[in-house]
């Protein structure tokens, strides 16, 4: 995963690959695989004319195979086979960590734009202060609405009382 990152995207797949019984050397040699993948054979027989692309795929294809063995031995060898269970597990919890992690920073930097409700960031935002509370606005238009007629809106950081998505299209 961490070698080739184009291949991120086959990353889901040979999780699937993995749980239904594939080896371990089979998965990296499927995650590596995006290296022959039919667009790529076209641009090296359209660079390099058909023989030389039938010579550079077979040396891939030789090549991922036994890169894969080699990956596998060298991981077998050293007991970092992960279990199927334990690995989900794992990257399971890391996920929600780092979605939680995120989530986090959005809410404790992030407002409601007290006119169009849009999310705003604290400190990049344009901020005027009314009958005590700071408003942070996503647009000077935004801005000008609520000075125009405060009542309409609440600062509580809440969606406004009234939505007006027309106050960006004025």
């Amino acid at each position: 995963m961490l070698s080739f990152v184009c291949s991120i995207g086959n990353v889901p797949l040979a999780a699937v690959l993995w749980s239904g019984g594939i080896s371990f050397a089979g998965v990296i040699a499927f995650i590596f695989a995006d290296l022959i993948v039919l667009p790529i054979i076209s641009a090296y027989r359209k660079y390099y004319g058909w023989p030389f692309a039938l010579r550079i795929t077979a040396l891939m294809f030789v090549t991922i195979v036994l890169a894969a063995l080699v990956v596998d031995a060298i991981f077998t060898g050293a007991s970092l086979v992960p279990d199927t269970r334990t690995y989900k597990l794992i990257l399971n919890t890391f996920g929600v960590i780092v979605f939680v992690g995120l989530l986090y920073l959005t809410r404790r930097r992030g407002a409601a734009d007290p006119v169009c409700g849009m999310r705003v960031d604290r400190a990049k935002a344009l901020r005027s202060e009314h009958a005590g509370s700071a408003a942070f606005f996503c647009s000077e238009q935004c801005q000008r609405q609520l000075e125009s007629d405060p009542e309409r809106y609440t600062l509580d950081g809440q969606a406004p009382v009234r939505p007006t998505v027309a106050a960006h299209s004025r």
